[in-house]
């Protein structure tokens, strides 16, 4: 089976695996990559259906991601590795590390969220219009920037999004409030690594999203901390959705830290 595309950059462990989220792409990690790459090796992926990589809707769902991505850690015989994911990649890195745990030293949760039970009919009844789905795209990605962010960066990742073949967005979507709503919880409870969430935004159960603040939880942060009682909390403070982009220089240090955190093997 042909791998998904991935870039690997520099040396030195334990490794680091970039996934990125929904309609994004591995160029996502780019400031977390050059930070890295100096002392780790570094492995950015790029999820089937989105950016260099192929792929059919029917092929499209988070535990074939996770699927691909221990694939891609197996072939690269990575040592145990951070795996770091964006939103939907938060998902996809805790099941590649259900599929691959000896190739796993701990993970990273930037921004994750959970799609309410609502949502499956929400989505349904949007896509059943012919502009639905580009509407829906469009709103969730120009709600993920705040007026801080860098415009031209903002515009082009909703560009981006809205390139995302169809079928393949709906396909994407939807899967993520069947995975939300029927194995999120299981999933994260199973984990055995250390675990640490990076959030800067919160989401309603309509998906309106706005910054955090120092202190702050949400049902989200509340189920993460019932599934994992050990994981770590980290905010990022008046950023919006992709703090990797607002926010890289302080995205860079709280993975530094975590890393520095793990046992040494």
């Amino acid at each position: 089976m042909a791998l998904i595309h991935h870039v690997v950059t520099g040396q030195g462990q334990p490794p680091v695996v970039f996934v990125h989220g929904f309609a994004c792409a591995h160029s996502d990690w780019d400031a977390q990559v050059a930070h890295l790459s100096a002392s780790h090796r570094t492995v950015a992926v790029d999820l089937r259906g989105h950016g260099a990589s192929g792929g059919t809707a029917e092929e499209c769902s988070i535990e074939r991601y996770g699927s691909d991505v221990a694939e891609v850690m197996r072939a690269l015989a990575l040592p145990p590795a951070v795996l770091v994911g964006h939103s939907m990649g938060c998902r996809v890195v805790t099941e590649a590390a259900l599929q691959a745990p000896e190739h796993v030293a701990g993970l990273i949760l930037v921004d994750g969220s959970q799609f309410a039970a609502a949502m499956r009919a929400t989505l349904k009844e949007r896509f059943a219009t012919p502009e639905g789905y580009a509407a829906t795209t469009e709103g969730f990605f120009r709600d993920m920037f705040t007026p801080r962010s860098d415009p031209a960066v903002a515009a082009a990742v909703i560009e981006r999004a809205g390139r995302l073949p169809l079928p393949i967005g709906e396909k994407v979507l939807t899967d993520l409030a069947r995975y939300d709503v029927g194995r999120l919880e299981t999933s994260l409870a199973a984990l055995r690594v250390p675990v640490m969430a990076l959030q800067t935004t919160y989401s309603n159960e309509k998906r309106e999203r706005s910054t955090m603040r120092q202190g702050q939880s949400t049902p989200y942060l509340e189920t993460f901390r019932a599934c994992i009682p050990s994981g770590r909390v980290e905010i990022i403070e008046n950023t919006g959705h992709f703090p990797q982009l607002d926010e890289s220089a302080r995205t860079n240090a709280l993975i530094d830290n975590f890393l520095a955190t793990l046992p040494t093997r």
